[in-house]
């Protein structure tokens, strides 16, 4: 039986994937799609038992994209068109998680292995990794929501000036322009640095965290009158919960709060 090309493991509530395809450098194919759909949507469905999910790349690269040896046995354009629905459904998944994700950004990430990391809610990067969205220099643009997902974080000018180009950038470059929030000097600090911020999240109550995320995002692409209506939806939801009752009596006894996730 071949080795699993993504892996998965659980420390506590932390969740850690791990892509496993050193040799190719992690670059995404079919199988590694499917696996990490199947972990994606388990751990969409354990929202008590995972409440932070850590991603990372095995070797030096976090991900070098879409296995493009793969992409070129591809006989027609339905062919095409279904590889990239697929990473694109697996991506939009990832960024459906009420979990925070982190992505841990180990090494090169270029193509749909930016676009994965832009799933996340969080990226750090180790100093001299390389960064880009370099499909226009293969006839093709980002399709697995780099056009849509960077320019949201950085603004359309600097987005656009990424993708145009097909430029790749340092990690460095990527931290000033707001794409990753912290630099590490090695994987190990790369590791130790996703891992505060996951344990951060997991010490407020949980259901506050989820829905915190979830007004962000349902809110980000809307006008403000309406962001503010999905704010008061996504609050008032949170009002019958045991957390925050729990969250009152904690404060009014002096004590920290035990939140059980209801």
């Amino acid at each position: 039986m071949a080795a699993k090309t993504v892996q998965w493991e659980q420390q506590g509530r932390i969740g850690r994937i791990q892509l496993s395809r050193p040799d190719k450098l992690n670059a995404l194919d079919v199988a590694m799609l499917e696996e990490l759909n199947r972990i994606v949507e388990a751990v969409s469905r354990d929202t008590r038992g995972v409440r932070a999910v850590v991603i990372e790349g095995e070797g030096r690269a976090f991900c070098a994209g879409a296995d493009l040896k793969e992409r070129r046995a591809l006989h027609n354009s339905e062919q095409i068109r279904a590889g990239v629905a697929q990473i694109k459904a697996v991506f939009d998944a990832l960024a459906r998680l009420p979990q925070p994700t982190i992505a841990a950004m180990n090494g090169l990430a270029l193509g749909g292995g930016l676009e994965l990391a832009l799933s996340c809610d969080f990226r750090y990067a180790v100093r001299g990794a390389m960064l880009g969205l370099t499909e226009v220099s293969l006839g093709i643009i980002p399709g697995a929501g780099g056009t849509q997902r960077l320019p949201r974080l950085i603004g359309a000018a600097r987005a656009k000036e990424l993708i145009l180009t097909g430029r790749r950038i340092t990690a460095e470059q990527a931290y000033d322009w707001g794409i990753v929030s912290g630099l590490a000097d090695d994987r190990e600090q790369l590791h130790a640095m996703c891992l505060q911020l996951a344990n951060e999240t997991l010490a407020n109550a949980p259901l506050a965290v989820y829905q915190a995320k979830a007004a962000i995002n349902r809110g980000a692409g809307t006008d403000l009158r309406t962001a503010l209506a999905i704010e008061t939806e996504e609050y008032e939801a949170l009002l019958p919960t045991k957390d925050r009752a729990e969250a009152l009596e904690a404060f009014h006894e002096k004590r920290p709060p035990r939140f059980s996730g209801e």
